[in-house]
């Protein structure tokens, strides 16, 4: 099958913390002034991203693979994880804090409720002057020590927080407290799963006057209680190369900025490649045809491409793999 470089209809979703960034600096078609999340390219049932260029436009991402499941996924990955895309890719736009949570592991995610865990890495695309993240704990907390911070409502005491600015990249491994601060637009990595344990959510209540559910008890046995260092992620920005951010068991990540064309031979991948632009634009080519993605638009590479061409005088890039 020739599947040429594919692109997605955005799936635009209101939050209670969403902003217009997604519509002013990324051109998304928002109507309202809450949308916090553009999901690029996502196979959750109920969200199934549906092709928006090409022969294929129309057809959902579910179906491609379900057809040609070798031929878009890549053999190894489909052995792995069957007709399950296995990655989930956002762009987010934090006008309010998000909730403080956490994703439990995989072991615990399919003991509890049949689904992967949710391993995630960020990348800071807009953040406002003093903009902020929650990540990992101050010190080493004990199980008592967070649940007793819950009761009294001190968690924010004990928690680590880190001013941000563009460019800035946090791999955030299951079990590590964290949220988005106010004023961050950022794009977003992570396996395909929706589970969340909300374990603070600032007594907020949504537009019905409602609080929203928390998850105490289910995020005790989920949260790693140990303070760590491991979430900034150092890189390389050198130019028109590709620079390894991330490499994990559920995806690598690199970063690329051109200032001139680039081919990448990639036979020897056996693997599904996605391109998010989070600076400029290129036009992305295959064997089998090519689009163009401007700031803050995602593009798909079937794994039975041969080779990979950016054409491009200036664009960031961040590459998805599995």
């Amino acid at each position: 099958m020739k599947i040429h470089p594919l692109k997605f209809n955005p799936i635009l979703k209101e939050r209670l913390w969403g902003g217009t960034k997604l519509k002013d600096v990324l051109g998304k078609p928002i109507e309202n002034d809450i949308t916090g999340e553009s999901w690029e390219l996502s196979a959750v049932e109920g969200d199934v991203s549906v092709v928006a260029n090409g022969d294929l436009q129309g057809t959902s991402l579910q179906k491609l693979i379900n057809e040609y499941p070798e031929e878009l996924l890549g053999k190894s990955v489909f052995e792995r994880f069957g007709n399950e895309f296995p990655i989930l890719i956002k762009f987010i736009d934090a006008k309010q804090d998000l909730s403080i949570q956490l994703h439990p592991n995989d072991e615990l995610a399919k003991k509890r409720h049949n689904s992967f865990g949710k391993t995630e890495m960020w990348y800071i695309m807009d953040a406002d002057k003093g903009a902020e993240l929650i990540v990992g704990f101050n010190k080493d907390v004990s199980k008592e020590e967070y649940a007793k911070s819950i009761e009294d409502d001190t968690l924010l005491e004990l928690l680590n927080y880190e001013t941000v600015k563009e460019g800035d990249t946090f791999f955030i491994n299951t079990g590590k407290i964290h949220a988005i601060g106010a004023g961050v637009l950022l794009a977003e990595i992570q396996q395909t799963s929706d589970i969340t344990y909300r374990v603070f959510d600032f007594n907020r209540k949504d537009k019905d006057g409602n609080l929203r559910e928390l998850h105490t008890e289910l995020a005790l046995d989920a949260v790693d209680y140990e303070k760590k260092d491991d979430f900034k992620v150092k890189y390389s920005v050198e130019k028109d190369t590709v620079n390894q951010m991330v490499a994990c068991p559920y995806f690598n990540t690199n970063f690329l900025e051109l200032t001139e064309d680039l081919e990448l031979d990639i036979t020897t991948r056996d693997s599904f490649t996605i391109y998010m632009c989070v600076g400029g634009s290129a036009t992305v080519e295959n064997d089998f045809g090519s689009a163009k993605i401007n700031k803050g638009e995602t593009v798909l590479i079937p794994a039975n491409s041969n080779f990979i061409k950016l054409i491009s005088s200036g664009a960031k890039l961040l590459e998805v793999t599995i």
